[in-house]
């Protein structure tokens, strides 16, 4: 789609639209397209709601960020965007109504990756090698087809920056400090070379599991705390962690995101929302759930 859009295919069908004197109109984007995200602003100028599983336009600089939503403002048009954090879960609407009521979001924190979630699920419950871990991880289709995508953390630091974004946050994805899980000798290179040396990430990760406490778990966070209520009052972090196997984090089971979002009103009791948090599923049902909102209101 997005190879079509830049020959010229987002003008012929906004020429077909406007021909045909079409109505309540919908540009839905599933690509990953860095270039396609740029056909938003004449899509909405002439007349399209816009929904999106893609999250570039949510996580490129917050000019492009802020303008979007002064074009959409103008059209008097929705960008639903809820499959961008969590997949299919109610995550982005929840904090977005939260917020909008005047509840102060003081943190939020969690399990952002479902690949993440299954490696580490795996490797702090089982008795195996890192490598043998992941490379069942990548045989099964949870992480990207270079697992470094998922590895490097850059993918959790998006998510993180759309929610703090959502809280009117003015921060960009270079404010995000990642801890990331690759080493130097290992960033670079093909990926049949990565995946040859994945044995080499084993003794790092197995002193990272062998140093936790008794009865903690490892697990890779997101996590935004801070002055909230300032524009650039955020902290956004995401690393390595080790939690306590009886506590929220800890629980998670396989390829599940879980997410804690504190409030002054919660206090330390957070409202959690956990479940599927990636897959082709659960995300077209997301789409299609944004699809059906924008229906309804029409």
């Amino acid at each position: 789609m997005a190879e079509t859009a830049e020959n010229g295919g987002v003008a012929e069908v906004i020429a077909f639209a406007k021909a045909n004197h079409l109505a309540n109109l919908i540009a839905i984007d599933n690509t990953a397209s860095a270039h396609f995200i740029e056909k938003y602003t004449a899509l909405v100028e002439n007349g399209f709601d816009l929904v999106s599983s893609n999250k570039v336009a949510n996580t490129v600089d917050f000019e492009f960020y802020t303008q979007l939503r002064k074009t959409l403002a103008e059209n008097q048009k929705r960008y639903l965007y809820e499959t961008n954090v969590g997949a299919g879960l109610p995550l982005i609407d929840t904090i977005r109504l939260l917020h909008l009521s005047g509840e102060n979001i003081t943190r939020i924190k969690g399990v952002f990756s479902g690949s993440l979630s299954y490696l580490f699920n795996a490797f702090s419950e089982e008795n195996r090698p890192f490598s043998e871990v992941l490379l069942e991880a990548i045989d099964r289709g949870y992480t990207e087809p270079d697992p470094r995508e998922d590895l490097s953390g850059n993918d959790v630091g998006r998510k993180l920056l759309i929610l703090a974004r959502e809280l009117d946050l003015h921060n960009e994805f270079n404010d995000v400090q990642i801890e990331n899980l690759i080493p130097e000798k290992l960033a670079s290179g093909d990926v049949d070379n990565f995946i040859n040396r994945l044995g080499e990430l084993d003794t790092t990760f197995e002193k990272f599991k062998k140093e936790q406490d008794e009865n903690h778990v490892l697990r890779y966070v997101g996590e935004l705390y801070g002055d909230l209520t300032h524009e650039k009052g955020g902290k956004l972090e995401v690393k390595l962690v080790s939690v306590p196997k009886n506590s929220a984090l800890g629980q998670v089971k396989g390829s599940d995101s879980i997410f804690e979002i504190y409030t002054e009103s919660y206090g330390e009791n957070p409202l959690v929302i956990q479940g599927a948090g990636a897959g082709a599923a659960v995300t077209a049902r997301g789409v299609f759930g944004d699809i059906l909102r924008l229906a309804e209101r029409e």
